[in-house]
């Protein structure tokens, strides 16, 4: 299957169903995201700044929410987890490697008992959103290309993790939901986007895939596996858990299909709007978990 290659800058128009998502928030007081964008590990160019300027990604989702009408807050500050985490309906993050420990930029890491607290956040009702390196975070214990049964608490809380990455590459990818995040897209089999594409493992059972990586035509040896999941919805007990692996390149963050796809996946984890989540994961990507073919 031949996804739609969207390569090129398009206006206010073309947003297609990005409109609609944000109208789609509620009304009435507004909500509130913590978007985390502290790298222990690589640091991204989206979320990179100069300066005091708030890096591009930063600039992208205020601005979302600002047409939506929610607040975001962005930090790297991981200190923040040790304060009152109440004020939050929402955490995003576009983070890397172990946030406890200390980084290059010399940036306050996120203490143990923060990672606690903000799991149980979750946990009791708060939502998630993860974009790209999310699950280049907080890794699991044990090789990395094989599946583990003893996951870290946030990979689990997630729902997959980061193994590995090949070279930038287009790639199509198969939309296997009428989840809120791909529903107002205007396309019915799939979508493709040049960036730079993970290979995941340790996929939670209960996944609502809603983009399946279509590995077929890729190229390099990370890929060569059965299709996966890289863009999926779940519960994690009262709580709601979006992730895509989309978001290294900067002129996806300015893309107006990823910026559908993200304010999708927000109004739903935010609770703003409803979406059938039964997990499909056996169905659409039944050999999900062969990392290799």
């Amino acid at each position: 299957m031949k996804g739609l290659l969207l390569d090129r800058p398009m206006g206010r128009r073309e947003l297609l169903g990005w409109g609609a998502a944000a109208l789609s928030l509620r009304a009435g007081a507004r909500q509130k995201v913590l978007y985390f964008t502290r790298s222990a590990g690589y640091e991204h160019s989206p979320v990179k700044r100069e300066g005091s300027r708030l890096a591009l990604s930063e600039q992208t989702m205020t601005e979302m929410g600002r047409r939506a009408g929610f607040d975001v807050e962005c930090t790297k500050d991981g200190r923040v987890f040790d304060g009152d985490l109440s004020q939050y309906d929402l955490f995003a993050f576009y983070t890397t490697g172990d946030l406890t420990q200390p980084d290059a930029l010399q940036t306050p890491p996120m203490t143990a008992a923060g990672k606690r607290k903000f799991l149980d956040a979750i946990a009791a009702g708060k939502g998630f959103v993860g974009f790209h390196s999310a699950t280049d975070t907080f890794h699991s214990k044990g090789p990395a290309n094989e599946n583990q049964k003893d996951l870290d608490p946030y990979i689990a809380m997630l729902g997959g993790e980061f193994i590995i990455h090949g070279a930038q590459q287009e790639a199509s990818l198969l939309i296997t939901s009428k989840h809120p995040s791909v529903r107002d897209l205007g396309m019915g089999e799939g979508i493709a986007f040049k960036d730079e594409w993970y290979a995941l493992k340790n996929f939670a059972p209960d996944l609502h895939v809603v983009l399946v990586q279509e590995t077929k035509m890729m190229k390099g040896e990370c890929y060569q596996r059965p299709n996966f999941p890289c863009t999926w919805a779940r519960a994690h007990g009262k709580g709601r858990v979006f992730y895509t692996s989309l978001g290294h390149r900067e002129d996806i963050w300015t893309n107006p299909f990823f910026q559908t796809i993200t304010m999708g996946g927000m109004a739903w984890a935010l609770g703003n709007v409803q979406a059938d989540i039964t997990p499909n994961i056996d169905k659409v990507t039944p050999q999900a978990s062969q990392l290799r073919y």
